[in-house]
């Protein structure tokens, strides 16, 4: 990028001067093997066609994708040294640790851990953007290609809105999705390790956040379904908007002459208010689907800890910090690793010498105080 920018400060840049993207990053590399598996399988019914296509997909980033799985486990795995940890690391702060420098031991793990964390989940947005970014070029250009290879009849029934909106909006999620795609068996996994350490610190009390990550997990469903049905339905407003713009740009010549430009303007600002309706609904289920998500933890949290107290459960310092570690374990070890990463006194600002050795207690020589580690 230096180079880049250096030779765009002193001419305008050429396509010569940019670095070419890899072939398997580029739509001349990735788009003829993406071709090739989906027409292998040509021919069959529409319900296969579909699994197929989404074979070749996969088969076109499959290796990208098998790599980023491992990073998302390295990621999930991470996090969870901190609640696994902090109750003996809380043990060992009050004195009662079970060997020598345990302190030590334990704080390099938490500060090993959040390295990897930081480190896997950098690359593996990265992956996943880059997965995404191909699978919608080599979507898109099939798409376009198919838009000129389409007869008359078949151009009747799909107008040129609609394939716009093809290639803008359902390629474009192709990218979206590929940010989740791990976390159907991600969140099998993280509730499981959360349960896990909540067993461990918690006991029987972890029933009931259990049973309470089950119920929302539960009340997804129905708002995901609600919001599929929106998603659908704004389509099919969006693709009719189009369309009717698409026939009014066409015969406007027309509709100059005959002065029927605001009666055809109500017609295409009645199809935005209809897609305006299907877009607020949608919107909605989305918000209640994340207002549900963020509360999760403190539902949670708030259920497992009443039922220690109703049965009995003593709630150590340790037992609830490792608690509140697992439903917020993000903030937890930014703190720790915040307060390992403060800046230390400078090597030779002290001298140490054995005791005994003077009788003078303490001896400052030419003192100079002050709190910025810069000033002289």
């Amino acid at each position: 990028m230096n180079s880049l920018i250096a030779a765009g400060n002193e001419k305008i840049l050429d396509l010569e001067d940019v670095p070419q993207l890899h072939s398997v990053d580029s739509v001349v590399g990735a788009f003829p093997v993406f071709k090739n598996k989906v027409e292998s399988d040509c021919g069959i019914a529409s319900r296969v066609i579909r699994f197929k296509l989404a074979k070749a997909l996969f088969l076109s980033a499959w290796k990208e994708i098998l790599w980023t799985a491992l990073l998302a486990l390295i990621y999930t795995l991470s996090p969870c040294a901190g609640p696994y940890f902090i109750d003996a690391f809380v043990q060992c702060l009050d004195g009662r640790g079970e060997f020598k420098n345990q302190g030590y031991i334990l704080a390099s793990c938490f500060l090993v851990a959040k390295l990897a964390e930081c480190l896997s989940q950098r690359h593996l947005f990265f992956r996943l953007q880059q997965i995404g970014t191909r699978l919608r070029a080599v979507t898109a250009t099939m798409i376009y290609n198919k838009g000129l290879t389409l007869s008359c009849m078949s151009k009747q029934g799909r107008s040129i809105g609609e394939i716009i909106n093809i290639i803008t909006i359902d390629a474009d999620r192709l990218s979206t999705f590929s940010s989740y795609i791990h976390d159907p068996w991600l969140v099998i996994l993280q509730v499981g390790l959360a349960m896990l350490i909540l067993y461990k610190n918690l006991g029987l009390g972890s029933v009931a956040g259990f049973i309470t990550t089950v119920i929302l997990m539960l009340l997804n469903y129905p708002f995901g379904r609600l919001d599929e049905k929106f998603q659908g339905k704004l389509m099919e407003s969006k693709d009719k908007r189009m369309k009717a713009t698409a026939e009014i740009l066409r015969n406007m010549r027309i509709l100059k002459l005959q002065g029927w430009e605001m009666k055809f303007l109500s017609k295409i600002l009645e199809l935005r208010e209809v897609e305006t309706q299907w877009l607020k609904k949608s919107l909605y289920t989305s918000a209640m689907i994340t207002f549900i998500f963020f509360s999760t933890s403190t539902l949670v949290a708030v259920a497992s800890f009443s039922s220690c107290i109703l049965i009995g459960v003593p709630l150590e310092s340790g037992k609830v910090l490792s608690a509140l570690a697992t439903f917020e374990t993000k903030v937890s070890l930014d703190r720790i690793v915040s307060f390992l990463c403060l800046d230390d006194l400078q090597p030779d600002a002290l001298e140490k010498l054995p005791v005994g050795s003077s009788d003078t207690a303490i001896e400052i020589v030419d003192g100079n105080f002050s709190w910025d580690l810069s000033s002289p």
